[in-house]
């Protein structure tokens, strides 16, 4: 389904609650929940949920709320979650550890195909099975372009230090790679057909203790 308005990222983050929501519901047996309830659950209002699935068409009735199940089944359709992803992972430090032994990428499709690393002492390393690309053995960041010309991906994630992150993804650009999770500490340089998201951590925190100081 593609949808020719411009949707705000902030839109498709309460999508992906509202969807966890649903599925939290459909486990408890639930058939239906009003825009109220996700509303409730989500930190918003009714109108903002209302609103956000109006992007997509009309969904629910009035007075009887959503279907549990097709609203899932639309959001799961929206989000890009009917298909699954080749993802690679570049970065074999602790951080992408603990990403790659996170079991949600799996669970919602997507599934880490390699590891990439420059260290000599981390390649060749096999990491340990349970998560979404454990099993797998840390490959020479240096062999990215051939493998990626054998077999294309969907996504990398980036999780190196600042002053490797552009160079990596000047890399990965050239090779075709068109969607970039980055988790370096740093801005990052696209051509405009590339989606970058950056985790910056330390921002995050920041939030935190803006809310703790002014409360």
């Amino acid at each position: 389904m593609r949808n020719v308005r411009p949707i705000s990222d902030s839109t498709v983050r309460r999508l992906s609650l509202y969807l966890r929501f649903l599925e939290q519901a459909e486990l408890q047996g639930r058939a239906t929940l009003s825009s109220g309830e996700l509303a409730r659950l989500g930190g918003t209002t009714s109108a903002q949920v209302r609103k956000d699935l109006s992007f997509f068409g009309s969904f629910g009735k009035r007075g009887l709320g959503y279907s549990v199940s097709e609203l899932a089944t639309r959001l799961r359709d929206i989000l890009g979650l009917k298909r699954s992803y080749r993802v690679i992972l570049i970065g074999a430090g602790k951080m992408g550890g603990a990403l790659v032994q996170y079991q949600g990428f799996r669970q919602r499709g997507f599934n880490i195909v390699a590891i990439y690393d420059l260290d000599a002492q981390k390649i060749g390393t096999r990491w340990s099975e349970g998560g979404a690309g454990g099993g797998l053995v840390v490959r020479d960041v240096r062999q990215l372009e051939g493998d990626l010309k054998k077999e294309a991906v969907d996504i990398a994630i980036i999780v190196t230090p600042a002053e490797s992150a552009q160079p990596l993804v000047d890399r990965l650009v050239k090779a075709g790679v068109k969607a970039i999770l980055n988790f370096a500490p740093v801005a990052l340089t696209v051509p405009p057909d590339v989606e970058v998201k950056t985790v910056n951590m330390a921002l995050e925190l920041e939030t935190l203790s803006f809310a703790l100081a002014n409360r």
